[in-house]
């Protein structure tokens, strides 16, 4: 969520302020560093009728607004003259959309004029159909009448029409506008049905690949659409049936193969969802993947992102688990491909992490003696026995439940732990609750 806002706010402001206003232009000051003092009502008036009278000053008119409504004075009265200068946006490129927020002030303010926004989104300019988008993303953020207005208007046709466009910037923002709107609480009920009855879903696989070229930004903003959508809509074979998981798989492997030569930044931006929407969708019944290159690939991620960026290691986990869960080829690969020295290495990277990794090796040990021989064969014991000592009810339960499989399967594993000191480790738990019986039972 943290991220994601992070995402959302970057694009309020870096979007919002696309071009210098005129005041800049011509060397004033253009108030980046201090906040103007407040207009009077009249004052603001006064400029809105300026720019509405299509005189030579229009231009200067609007920046002085602009620059104004830096102050928050003055955008309450600039909000409460919302009937007067909603005329504006018949003015040619509709600079206003500079200044919209989304604030819900503003954005019930914004109302009558949200019929226009989507009339120029047909319209040629790109610089012009970015800002309407971006505008029009700002309004639907806190505002649940901006979005049952525009849905009736048709916001999700013109969009997946948008998505068809060339125009890098274009796409970012078709992308930024879906994404509110797939956030919203009535999204999965009201929102995400329409989008799903779109081709909307097929451009988005498309371009998570084929936008990379040009740089991240829609790339991104398409993975956080589609996970959104996996994520709050129960059954997702409509994604399923466009090939959602190897287009993610490919995409997954192609951004750990670029990896080592030249990551871009902000490349956690995009591998966060893409590991979630794949996770999520092997959720589904019957999916799976059958390449183990994918397991390469993660580890490549891993290694990466691991210092930098620590909370993709959860992610990564996340996605092994529910690979390895139900999949005996890709529990044997793990193993056959010398990935479990990288694994145990993570135990002590956190408290997630290390449940996590419990929980892909008890996955990998389920499947039956020939696999926990081999996870035997590293000194996975030793690594066991501290964990034993942690306060984490779940990282304990896990730890029992994999020597519980490795005693099962190997008996030759229990002797080993005892003369390790495994016997004290356990007798420790045998006044905990929750965990005495199966302490006990070991």
């Amino acid at each position: 969520a943290a991220l994601r806002k992070a995402r959302r706010e970057e694009q309020l402001v870096s979007k919002r302020l696309l071009r210098e206003d005129s005041a800049a232009e011509e060397g004033e000051q253009d108030g980046a560093d201090t906040v103007p003092d407040p207009l009077s009502e009249d004052e603001v008036l006064e400029l809105l009728r300026a720019v509405q009278r299509g005189s030579e000053d229009r231009k200067r008119s609007l920046g002085r607004l602009r620059l104004a409504l830096q102050n928050e004075d003055t955008q309450q009265k600039f909000v409460r003259s919302a009937r007067l200068w909603c005329g504006c946006y018949h003015v040619p490129r509709g600079p206003l959309s500079w200044w919209l927020g989304g604030a819900p002030t503003v954005a019930e303010a914004c109302l009558p004029v949200t019929s226009y926004l989507l009339t120029y989104l047909s319209g040629h300019s790109v610089e012009f159909t970015e800002l309407c988008l971006y505008t029009l993303g700002n309004l639907v953020v806190e505002s649940e009448a901006v979005r049952k207005q525009l849905l009736p208007q048709g916001i999700i046709p013109v969009l997946a029409s948008c998505i068809q466009s060339p125009h890098e910037a274009v796409l970012e923002g078709v992308g930024y506008v879906l994404s509110q709107l797939l956030q919203a609480k009535e999204s999965p009920m009201e929102i995400i049905p329409q989008v799903l009855d779109s081709v909307l879903p097929q451009h988005m696989l498309r371009l998570l690949c084929f936008s990379l070229k040009a740089g991240l930004g829609a790339a991104v903003e398409f993975a956080w659409c589609l996970h959104y959508i996996i994520c709050r809509h129960k059954s997702n074979t409509v994604l399923l049936g466009l090939g959602a998981v190897p287009t993610l798989t490919s995409l997954l492997l192609h951004l750990a193969s670029e990896i080592p030569q030249d990551a871009p930044e902000g490349l956690e931006l995009l591998v966060c969802p893409v590991l979630r929407c794949l996770s999520n969708l092997l959720a589904e019944t019957g999916c799976q993947v059958w390449d183990e290159r994918l397991l390469i690939a993660l580890f490549l991620l891993l290694q990466c992102f691991l210092q930098q960026h620590p909370f993709l290691v959860q992610e990564c986990l996340w996605l092994l688990n529910n690979l390895t869960a139900d999949s005996p080829f890709l529990c044997s690969a793990l193993l056959s491909l010398d990935l479990l020295p990288a694994l145990l290495q993570l135990l002590q990277c956190s408290q997630m992490a290390t449940v996590l990794v419990l929980t892909v090796l008890c996955n990998i040990a389920e499947k039956g003696p020939f696999q926990c021989q081999r996870l035997l064969q590293q000194p996975l014991l030793p690594l066991l026995l501290p964990i034993l000592a942690l306060p984490d009810p779940e990282a304990l339960g896990q730890c029992l439940e994999l020597l519980h499989l490795l005693f099962l399967h190997c008996p030759q594993a229990a002797a080993d732990f005892t003369r390790q000191g495994g016997h004290q480790a356990l007798e420790q738990h045998q006044n905990t609750p929750e965990l005495q019986e199966r302490a006990q039972a070991l």
